[in-house]
């Protein structure tokens, strides 16, 4: 059993007089074989919960159970975890077969269940004709996959994973993710996950843990985080090109709602009212929030919802073009066909898919509707 649970975790940095809180009322329960990842900007405490999971950082309040034990006075080598870092931590004296056998050789395993593991460990990884050759010998994906595989060899409940991608190339990060996810469900054990790539966590998870200044601000799966953000921060962090932003006022004309935003407005459509959430923002400001795929391009400023505005940026992106824009007095971003003449300086029409919009409370941040 590899469940984890975190309830009341808190990790203060130095004394009272400049006591420093990086991690704030952490509460998470992570099942058995979950694959979880832990998402947000540097200094957002993610990298300290997986070391105070992994018992390299000491939990200042809280419990925190690995399985059915309470593990906070537990060493770390007795923790029954494997942890890979950002930096490979290779020997490079020693050959690839040597890098994944070191920690089994420190424990005195036997040396035929040590080249029985090591060798499970290639064929998963795909590393058999690697197992000869020095870390500087090694491409960094190459190199990174030896790292893992030293973790599996220890066949450990839980595997703790730290940033393992960031010094990687694009093309290699797309390629090690599905490695990685490949590994995970092989093993079939749980994943702790940390990154401040939100590409590698809507893609790897089953569930994301998004934080913020010490404190979970969101947790659930990659698609109830893009389609139903909890509040401001979650909808901008999770997506890329991120959420569109526009600061208006709800107000109510006759059977409708509208958004003002300086000069224009936007109709909401009745669904976005259900159990009466916008009567009580009437009159409030409010943040209109529209992801740039939910900006069309129209031929005119005849739809419901059309508008017009000058292209500042155009970037061709393969089969669609990203335009950026300025509208009701924010910047704004849209994807367009491939096809469109989609040139700085032209003008273009667009439409908001209103079904889509998201509106925040401008005061607090939180979700009104999705």
């Amino acid at each position: 059993m590899a469940s984890i649970s975190l309830k009341n975790i808190r990790k203060v940095y130095g004394g009272r007089k400049e006591e420093f809180e990086a991690v704030k009322n952490f509460n998470l329960e992570i099942a058995d074989k979950e694959f979880v990842v832990l998402v947000g900007p540097s200094g957002c405490g993610k990298s300290t919960t997986l070391r105070m999971i992994a018992g390299l950082e000491e939990i200042t309040e809280g419990e925190l159970k690995i399985g059915d034990s309470v593990v906070n006075e537990v060493s770390p080598k007795d923790r029954d975890i494997a942890m890979v870092f950002q930096n490979y931590a290779l020997y490079p004296h020693m050959n690839v077969y040597q890098n994944m056998a070191f920690g089994l050789t420190l424990r005195k395993t036997p040396k035929d269940e040590i080249e029985k593991r090591v060798l499970e460990a290639a064929n998963i990884l795909d590393m058999k004709p690697l197992l000869k050759r020095k870390p500087r010998q090694l491409s960094g994906g190459q190199r990174q996959r030896v790292a893992l595989g030293r973790a599996i060899v220890r066949h450990p409940k839980v595997f703790l994973l730290d940033e393992p991608l960031s010094n990687l190339d694009a093309k290699l990060r797309t390629q090690m993710r599905t490695e990685i996810s490949k590994l995970h469900q092989k093993v079939g054990t749980t994943f702790v996950y940390v990154t401040h790539d939100q590409t590698e966590a809507m893609t790897m998870a089953d569930r994301i843990v998004v934080m913020k200044d010490g404190i979970i601000q969101q947790v659930d799966t990659p698609a109830k985080l893009y389609h139903y953000p909890g509040n401001l921060f979650v909808a901008g962090f999770i997506g890329s090109p991120p959420m569109n932003f526009f600061e208006g006022t709800l107000y109510q004309s006759h059977n409708e709602y509208v958004v003002t935003m300086r000069d224009e407005s936007l109709v909401i459509p009745p669904g976005k009212n259900k159990g009466g959430v916008l009567d009580k923002h009437i009159g409030s400001k409010v943040i209109l929030g529209v992801r740039p795929e939910d900006i069309l391009e129209t031929t005119g400023k005849d739809a419901v919802n059309a508008y017009a505005a000058s292209i500042d940026i155009s970037e061709m992106m393969g089969s669609q073009t990203l335009v950026y824009f300025d509208f009701a007095g924010s910047k704004a971003v849209a994807w367009i066909r491939v096809a469109s003449d989609a040139k700085i300086g032209k003008d273009i029409y667009f439409s908001i898919n209103a079904e889509k919009i998201h509106l925040f409370d401008a005061s607090t941040g939180k979700t009104i509707t999705n």
